[in-house]
């Protein structure tokens, strides 16, 4: 694919309306490409769809891969692989279609049916905690999303990344396993060690125990990621 089509507006669709696809729709949405249809069916996802991308047609799975040059995929793990061989089985991928997903456990091998029909593929993984509202989008510019697609179009999920504001890093097919276990062991300690604090405070009378750690945890994790060591307690005070 040509620099010239990377960098062309896309016809983009979006199937997923978790807390993720919506915000990653928008975020395309605002770099300049046509957001051509949703997947939402529980009426949570359909108020998500309908917030963050409001003029977007909500379809069905196919009637999206249909019309996008752009597909992008935002559904949980467990149902990734039955989604894309089902796809494959209706002939709905397209030669040259460019098919991202954003599971951080998957490289672009569950994308083999796709790939096998001539669609281009490509995982981007977003390593955010999504809210799924307005507030993710400038959250990603502070992101950074974990890239992995074959060698010749990983320049495409770069791109695709940058356009949303955020940072590529490639990560490759084999490392993508070792890669989910990093992302989702900070997400769960950081949530469990919170939630610790907060409930301690609580315990002994102090009101939105969350606002009142808010500072210190970020912070703390701020200096922690600028690879300091951990801090004395002297430190904190």
């Amino acid at each position: 694919m040509s620099a010239e089509r990377r960098s062309a507006r896309l016809g983009v669709g979006i199937i997923g309306s978790g807390r993720v696809g919506p915000v990653i729709g928008a975020a395309l949405g605002g770099a300049g490409h046509a957001i051509v249809g949703i997947t939402a069916v529980s009426e949570e996802s359909l108020e998500r769809a309908n917030a963050l991308l409001p003029d977007v047609p909500v379809l069905d799975p196919t009637e999206v891969v249909e019309r996008s040059e752009l597909v992008v995929i935002a559904v949980p793990d467990g149902e990734l692989a039955s989604l894309v061989e089902g796809l494959a089985a209706v002939g709905a991928w397209q030669p040259g279609q460019l098919v991202a997903h954003t599971s951080a456990r998957f490289g672009t091998a569950v994308l083999a049916p796709a790939a096998r029909a001539g669609a281009i593929p490509l995982a981007i993984h977003p390593a955010m905690v999504f809210t799924g509202t307005s507030l993710d989008l400038a959250r990603l510019h502070e992101t950074s999303f974990a890239v992995t697609a074959p060698a010749p179009v990983q320049p495409i999920g770069q791109a695709l990344v940058v356009e949303m504001g955020a940072e590529p890093v490639i990560i490759a097919e084999t490392d993508r396993a070792a890669y989910a276990e990093a992302v989702e062991t900070a997400a769960s300690f950081s949530r469990a060690v919170v939630q610790q604090a907060t409930g301690l405070l609580q315990d002994i009378g102090v009101e939105n125990a969350g606002g009142f750690l808010s500072s210190l945890v970020r912070s703390s994790v701020d200096e922690a990621l600028r690879g300091a060591t951990t801090p004395d307690v002297d430190e904190l005070l």
